[in-house]
């Protein structure tokens, strides 16, 4: 049976979601840190997978995020959430997390996340 492009890129996309996440675990005392990206935001969570819990959270559509920056889809957003967030990991005393970026490439905008957060101290 033919399937669209799309439905072939969504079993695609979901095969290498499975793959990566069979690998990483989130503990509470190093959690799992997922960075998704959309066009337009930039969106990350500290998780621990054994509670099943968000720990810490952050995203470029929050209100006083959108104030500070007038670009909410560019690398600088997201060196500004990399901050943002690693300075609430600090709060939690969270100093180490495990990186799970999920299916996109460790490039860009995910890239510039990640060395915003080890600027602040986190460390991957």
């Amino acid at each position: 049976m033919l399937k669209s492009k799309s439905e072939i890129k969504k079993v695609r996309k979901e095969r290498i979601r499975k793959r990566i996440r069979k690998e990483l675990k989130g503990t509470p005392s190093r959690p799992r840190l997922i960075v998704i990206r959309s066009n337009r935001y930039i969106y990350a969570q500290v998780v621990d997978d054994l509670s099943g819990k968000v720990l810490v959270s952050a995203s470029t559509l929050e209100k006083e995020f959108r104030e500070k920056v007038k670009k909410t889809k560019d690398k600088e957003a997201s060196q500004q959430l990399g901050s943002v967030l690693g300075k609430r990991l600090k709060e939690k005393n969270l100093e180490t997390v495990v990186f799970d970026r999920r299916i996109y490439p460790y490039h860009g905008r995910v890239k510039a996340l990640a060395e915003a957060l080890r600027a602040e101290g986190i460390s991957f």
